[in-house]
């Protein structure tokens, strides 16, 4: 039996591109919302899946932080781990004219520009990691030391 073609998403190109081996997930099917819903959705351990999370400093510069689905970001460890006095969430309207991704959709990998990224150094513990596609329903399982070639990030605690 033939495999159902699974959507390509700009993400997926990109890491192509890169030579990047990654695996692609669908769970539109299941219709999950949050971050622990698309975790239970791919029957996975929510450590392996993360979030991509956009912060404005103080200073007016953008910060993406990638933690897990269940945790929390912590604020102040956040602007310590950038350097930054304090952030804050960027509003959700924001997202889309700054990263090119709607809420939900959004990956660490192809925004607009590169913003300064921070991954959670939890990320180091596991094989593989899950991060958005850059589509809402769509994850792409890849392995923490090849999402740090594709942008230029650095490990930090940076969760509650």
């Amino acid at each position: 039996m033939a495999k159902e073609k699974t959507e390509k998403t700009n993400v997926m190109r990109l890491l192509e591109q890169k030579g990047i081996p990654y695996t692609p997930h669908d769970y539109r099917a299941s219709g999950a919302v949050g971050g622990t819903e698309v975790a239970a959705a791919l029957d996975e351990d929510p450590a392996r899946v993360f979030k991509t999370l956009v912060t404005q400093g103080a200073s007016g510069g953008h910060y993406v932080f990638v933690i897990p689905v269940a945790e929390e970001l912590d604020l102040k460890k956040a602007a310590k781990a950038v350097g930054e006095k304090s952030i804050a969430m960027l509003p959700q309207k924001e997202l889309l004219p700054l990263t090119g991704y709607l809420h939900g959709g959004c990956s660490p990998i192809g925004m607009k520009k590169p913003f300064p990224t921070v991954l959670h150094q939890s990320a180091a513990e596991q094989e593989s990691i899950y991060v958005s596609a850059g589509k809402v329903g769509f994850q792409v399982e890849v392995a923490p030391a090849d999402l740090q070639k594709m942008l230029p990030m650095r490990l930090a605690d940076v969760i509650k």
